[in-house]
């Protein structure tokens, strides 16, 4: 009698063998083999396909197990050596699956990626054929839900008025112009500089990529807000609570789409995670450019980042000037062809977008002593149960330390204050109509931050000063090349804020066009006027916003897109990244903010800085995996401890290690990304 066909009571045959269960998605067949734990995982695959006897190219399938949620890739490992018994299940898929991504303007694009790569990798394909070149930058985050919307309403509200499914695109396939993945000496310019159209045509911009069948300009070419209405179905953070609670979405960069559970057709987001724009250039980044623009401009219509009521009128008048020469250019392919490409690229050379990664190439030369500034500033220090007010002081600058004295006959003596700004918050409160030039100062200390306001008399004065500090809480003096850049960058941007009616000009301009307030400004700004007529309201808010458009109204399109991406830059809340944790010592929940170069402790109710860490100022940083503890170790401060409440801490760690890999960036490196170092930085286990 045969041994093989008797069964063991454990399942096994009695010759060794057992029977492995696999499923194959594509034909919806559940199949069982005859296995021994030492044939290999390409041995099992093989074993399938002569099994199914179908004709078809299985080349991109790949095993995946259920129960662990792992991929089986190493097909020379055999299954003992995986641990697979004769109670797993396994699935024999494809390893490509579709997407569907909701890029940062809002459109939706139906793209074929590998749910067997790690996500980092993924998004780097995708970056690829998309053109967009830094794809560490950018990753995929899952759709916030709006719990006060069920989720059936939640789909209609945020999807069918923006949806527009372009061409299935399926990376690696034939990509776009293959740009360098940094920075090269000897790149070519592969946009127009002045309007971001592509200097080639179509097909040779897009290779043989399935884009050049069908409409780039989703990509490169901003797209006016249709209706209103859109704004108001839109998912709007209403707390700071609500900010963190959208940062939960971030997958891991260091684990596959399959292992966190996303399912074919899923829709997530595209969108720019780390906020340190790297070598940011027109001629070679007109897709990223528009799509940074995309991404500032909802995150302000959608109150996502706060801003002053003369910032909204300003960043209004911009996208009310991009969305008219986008229409210009998509009917005339140039804008501005009277413009000599030379005057243009001079224009745009002071809005590099550097963040602590990039170089200016706007040096100050030779230096034989560091810059001072002098002169009379109000400083005023608030106390409880006081009523004092600002202070006049004669204070100097030098290097990061601000003097404050009683007179400037007593500059050579002692200081009544003196103030080091290594370390502190710069937070700007600004209002030209009235004149308001104040700098808000927290300064760290043993127990905390000490507040401190500065108020300036003049835009200039104020310009200086305000780059000075923020230079300093980086501990850079105003020797620093950035420091020249950082006033102009000051100025420019209250200069664009300036309302300057020209009554003729506003009625010409009202007349002949449409200009449809409700889709430029934040809802919020449109309740301040509820009890007003809704035609007086539309009128009034026309009127400010085309006051403010005269100051951008010579722009080119590209450096208009430059001009709101530097305001946007330029908020207090930029860059920052919420997180809902608890600090070791705390007894309640607080928030934990994270930029490009520190760590903020904040109250949650209000989200005023309690302390801050500079990354500068980092020994090293871990995680308590057990506990789900992060602790980082600073040079001479005691650690920071703490539990992340409502988000896997590992989300957290990545921020901080993505932010410190993003910082060793330079133009004169090899092209290509260290991956090896991003994991390293970001997976802790890795």
């Amino acid at each position: 009698m045969a041994l093989d066909g008797i069964r063991m009571p454990d399942g096994c045959y009695a010759d060794g063998t057992w029977e492995l269960k696999m499923h194959v998605t594509d034909l919806h067949k559940d199949v069982s083999l005859r296995v021994t734990g030492e044939i290999h995982i390409g041995g099992v695959m093989l074993k399938l396909v002569e099994e199914l006897d179908v004709k078809k190219d299985w080349s991109d399938h790949a095993l995946w197990w259920e129960k662990k949620k792992t991929w089986l890739l190493k097909t020379h490992w055999t299954l003992d050596k995986y641990g697979i018994q004769a109670d797993a299940r396994l699935l024999f898929t494809p390893q490509h699956k579709l997407l569907r991504l909701q890029l940062p303007n809002m459109r939706h694009m139906r793209v074929k990626v590998n749910f067997s790569d790690r996500v980092f990798k993924a998004v780097s394909d995708i970056c690829k054929t998309f053109n967009i070149r830094h794809p560490e930058e950018v990753s995929l985050l899952r759709k916030p839900r709006d719990p006060k919307k069920k989720k059936k309403k939640l789909e209609e509200a945020e999807e069918d008025p923006l949806e527009l499914e372009g061409p299935l695109l399926t990376p690696g396939s034939g990509s776009i112009y293959s740009s360098p993945g940094l920075y090269s000496k000897t790149m070519t310019p592969t946009y127009d500089s002045r309007d971001g159209s592509p200097l080639s045509p179509t097909t040779a911009w897009f290779g043989d990529s399935p884009l050049s069948e069908g409409n780039p300009s989703i990509l490169a070419v901003s797209q006016p807000i249709s209706s209103p209405d859109i704004l108001l179905k839109l998912y709007k953070p209403q707390s700071l609570l609500d900010k963190a609670k959208i940062n939960q979405g971030w997958l891991d960069s260091s684990r596959s789409l399959m292992e966190q559970e996303v399912k074919d057709n899923d829709v997530l987001l595209l969108r720019f995670k780390y906020h340190s724009f790297f070598d940011l250039n027109p001629k070679y980044d007109a897709i990223r450019v528009n799509q940074l623009y995309e991404q500032s401009k909802w995150a302000i219509l959608l109150e996502e980042i706060e801003c002053t009521e003369e910032e909204m009128m300003m960043f209004a008048a911009l996208q009310y000037h991009i969305n008219k020469l986008s229409i210009m250019s998509s009917d005339n392919h140039m804008n501005n062809s009277e413009k000599e490409v030379d005057e243009v690229d001079a224009a745009l050379s002071d809005l590099e977008i550097t963040l602590e990664g990039g170089k200016t190439s706007n040096t100050l030369g030779d230096i034989t002593s560091i810059p001072e500034l002098a002169d009379y500033v109000k400083v005023f220090k608030p106390k409880k149960l006081t009523l004092k007010g600002y202070k006049q002081y004669w204070c100097t600058f030098k290097d990061i330390t601000i003097s404050c004295y009683k007179s400037r006959e007593e500059a050579h003596g002692t200081p009544a204050h003196q103030m080091n700004l290594r370390g502190c918050e710069v937070t700007p409160d600004v209002n030209i109509s009235g004149q308001k030039f104040n700098i808000k100062l927290l300064i760290p200390v043993a127990d905390g931050m000490n507040e401190i306001w500065l108020r300036c008399d003049t835009e200039k004065q104020y310009a200086h000063w305000m780059a000075a500090c923020r230079l300093a809480s980086k501990g850079k003096t105003m020797a620093d090349s950035s420091y020249n850049l950082e006033v102009q960058n000051i100025l420019s941007f209250l200069k664009m804020q300036h309302m300057n009616p020209d009554p003729q000009f506003i009625a010409a301009e009202y007349i002949n066009t449409d200009i449809n307030p409700e889709c430029l400004v934040s809802p919020r700004y449109l309740k301040k006027y509820k009890n007003k007529q809704p035609g007086f309201v539309r009128d009034l808010i026309s009127t400010r916003i085309l006051e403010a458009h005269q100051n951008v109204a010579q722009m080119s399109l590209i450096e208009a897109k430059m001009r709101f991406i530097q305001a946007w830059q330029s908020l207090p809340e930029f860059g920052m990244t919420h997180f809902l944790a608890k600090f070791q010592g705390g007894k309640r929940d607080e928030l934990i903010g994270i930029t490009y170069n520190r760590l903020i402790r904040m109250d949650a109710s209000n989200g005023d800085a309690i302390k801050t860490w500079r990354f500068a100022n980092m020994k090293q940083w871990n995680v308590n995996w057990e506990i789900k503890m992060v602790t980082v170790e600073f040079a001479d401060e005691p650690s920071l401890s703490f539990i992340c409440t409502e988000v896997d801490c590992k989300v957290v760690h990545e921020f901080i290690g993505g932010y410190i890999f993003l910082s060793t960036r330079a133009k004169d490196q090899n092209e290509s990304l260290d991956e090896e170092m991003f994991f390293k930085l970001t997976s802790g286990w890795i």
